[in-house]
């Protein structure tokens, strides 16, 4: 029993979904230790990483392999490496609450739904069929549609870090410079920036809805 107890726990770390979330951590280290140095190199190891995101699910789903460990492997995972880009964006920029700002406001939003999904006796944080918010539901009910919010979001984080001027500047002004220039970055920038407002609407509704179960938790235990 005891050697039975013991190869179970050690069989869900192993598991191939869980060894690319080690990978993304690793690469994700290695980006940040370079970023200043080589900005471009930064940038293409943590969009790599970022892109496992949606391989490690792939993988769980293929062999059967989804787990509690690595659904909250790969939360914290997204969320420590956005964290860590936004605090780096918030020292290159002004204003730095700006950044500062949807850090707490990404950190909080998947805390609490999280913890709201657990709470609810869900498997899963992504499970909100039930959300009378048509919004909400459209963006966890729709993979693609997420998947195009999320890599927005990131894209449009990763090219402000590539276009950060060596003097703090507003990033309204940063970008608008370097979108004069480039009608392609232009396209990319525009239709980054629609993904990333959708992905801040969806982390508000995602707070508030979370914050409400919660709520309705503690009056049920009155």
């Amino acid at each position: 029993m005891a050697n039975a107890s013991t190869r179970k726990p050690l069989s869900v770390y192993l598991y191939i979904p869980n060894i690319i979330g080690y990978i993304r951590i690793l690469m994700n280290c290695v980006a940040f230790a370079i970023c200043f140095s080589n900005k471009k190199l930064f940038s293409i190891l943590y969009f790599i990483s970022f892109v496992c995101d949606g391989l490690d699910g792939w993988f769980a789903r293929k062999f059967n392999q989804v787990s509690t460990f690595g659904a909250v492997l790969d939360m914290v995972t997204d969320r420590v490496s956005t964290a860590c880009l936004l605090v780096i964006l918030s020292k290159l920029y002004r204003p730095s609450l700006i950044f500062v700002a949807l850090l707490a406001l990404d950190i909080a939003s998947h805390w609490l739904q999280m913890y709201s999904t657990f709470l609810s006796g869900k498997a899963s944080h992504k499970d909100v069929k039930d959300s009378s918010n048509w919004l909400f539901r459209a963006y966890y009910g729709h993979r693609y549609f997420m998947a195009f919010c999320c890599v927005a979001c990131e894209v449009l984080y990763i090219i402000l870090f590539l276009l950060s001027p060596s003097q703090t500047e507003s990033s309204v002004f940063v970008v608008l410079d370097a979108v004069k220039q480039h009608v392609l970055l232009s396209f990319i920038v525009a239709l980054s920036l629609f993904g990333w407002a959708i992905k801040q609407v969806v982390n508000v509704i995602q707070m508030k809805t979370a914050a409400d179960i919660c709520v309705l938790h503690d009056m049920k235990r009155r």
